[in-house]
């Protein structure tokens, strides 16, 4: 009777600490976990788990110009996130002066080699000379041309997805003189999910692509082409405005030439409202 009795209290025992066993290992939820670390550092991954706000003319400019984007990107292998996250950047939405009245929204001068309808307009010199358009489609094909040069030509052995490599690249390569370049386009990319258009390509595709740029920049450096790089294009500029006492994001978008829109998304600002001392990144 003793025996049995102590036979149906291990029993007992053993069931109950199998229930918590299983018990705990439903609320640890493992894939969860995984879910939140997997990918961290990888090029073309993002954390999507706060989702930061856009605009309604960023999103019209996107879906406008998203497929030249993306066939520039087939052709050369710069990623149509970059190219949108530059013109997005350099023309204000497609607002700028140049973008609006001459199509240009990478901000390329004449250079030695323009021989089309130009515009001229206060930029490092009161009557710079800057490249007129018939669509804003040929200027993201120039942009192409631009970048074709020996001074961007090791960002080309890039993946074509690997947007977060080409925005450091293009900084280190003079592209621009903001130090926080890159982390405007990546944060550009990632709040409009541009890094969705940036398609793979196998071994054998990259290697082509690869072959067919280099050709092309030594045939543009042996026919002369090339002039140098300040000479047509001016390292994009953002200055750093400290909010004054009157200052509004209206004053400040009309002391820079810029849009309040613009301002807004590069800041990350959700209203208008603006503090004293308050440091703000302005595109120019």
């Amino acid at each position: 009777m003793k025996l049995l009795v102590y036979l149906l209290f291990g029993a007992l025992i053993l069931s109950s600490c199998a229930t918590r066993r299983s018990s705990s290992t439903v609320l640890k939820n493992p894939s969860s976990t995984q879910t939140n670390t997997s990918n961290r550092n990888s090029p073309g991954t993002t954390n999507t788990s706060v989702r930061k706000p856009t605009s309604t003319s960023g999103l019209s400019y996107i879906d406008q110009f998203k497929g030249i984007a993306i066939a520039e990107m087939e052709k050369y292998g710069i990623p149509a996130s970059i190219k949108l996250a530059q013109a997005l950047l350099e023309s204000g939405n497609g607002n700028s002066t140049l973008a609006r009245e001459a199509n240009n929204h990478f901000g390329i001068k004449c250079g030695g080699t323009w021989t089309g309808p130009s515009m001229t307009k206060s930029d490092d010199n009161p009557n710079d000379c800057f490249r007129v358009y018939s669509n804003p489609e040929q200027s993201f094909k120039d942009h192409s041309q631009f970048l074709l040069r020996k001074r961007y030509e090791k960002l080309f052995s890039l993946n074509k997805n690997d947007y977060k490599g080409w925005a450091y690249g293009l900084k280190e390569a003079g592209y621009a003189t903001n130090p926080r370049y890159p982390e405007l386009l990546i944060d550009l990319i990632e709040r409009y999910e541009l890094y969705k258009y940036d398609l793979p390509e196998s071994k054998s595709e990259k290697i082509a692509r690869e072959v067919k740029v280099e050709t092309t920049i030594e045939k543009k450096e042996e026919k002369g082409e090339v002039v140098q790089a300040e000479q047509i294009k001016s390292p994009v500029r953002m200055v750093i405005h400290e909010v004054k006492t009157g200052n509004t994001l209206y004053s400040i978008s009309k002391q820079y030439n810029v849009s309040v829109d613009q301002i807004k998304q590069l800041n990350n600002l959700s209203s208008e409202n603006l503090s004293l001392g308050q440091l703000l990144v302005i595109s120019k």
